[in-house]
């Protein structure tokens, strides 16, 4: 009985650990901000063609859940490192699980404020839940390019 104990202990802490681990590795909204700053920035100096070969590999902008997504104004995908085939297609009547027109609010905050956050329900790959996400959307200057990334709250 003894050992069953000190192996359920053991296990406890062992789940613990890792539940530490995991919320310790995963994405902030900080992350998120400054990956879209940086992404928008690397458009800006290079251009979207130089820029989106760096975008597609694996690495600083594209790790774990992050990845960058640039749309232009009429929310057509430029880059969308998850599925490159999808690029060149028409998001703009994309919704979230409650209805919500999220491409729509994307143009709306990068057109209005240049910059700013947009919440909304999304799918978890990681979980096969809808659950909440925020994204931070950025106007690369002197384009009609938005460049944006988000994470799970």
């Amino acid at each position: 009985m003894r050992f069953v104990r000190l192996l359920a202990c053991a296990a406890a802490m062992l789940l613990a650990t890792a539940t530490v681990s995991l919320a310790a590795d995963k994405p902030s909204a900080d992350d998120a901000k400054a990956l879209t700053v940086k992404a928008a920035e690397l458009i800006g100096a290079k251009g979207l063609d130089a820029a989106r070969a760096v975008l597609h590999e694996e690495g600083e902008f594209k790790h774990g859940e992050l990845y960058v997504n640039v749309i232009n104004s009429a929310g057509t995908w430029l880059v969308y490192p998850p599925t490159p085939s999808a690029e060149g297609r028409s998001v703009i009547d994309i919704q979230d699980s409650s209805g919500k027109f999220l491409v729509r609010d994307i143009i709306k905050v990068a057109k209005d404020q240049g910059e700013g956050w947009v919440d909304y329900r999304w799918m978890n790959p990681a979980t096969r839940q809808i659950a909440p996400k925020t994204t931070f959307v950025k106007l690369v200057p002197d384009t009609d390019m938005i460049v944006y990334v988000g994470v799970y709250k």
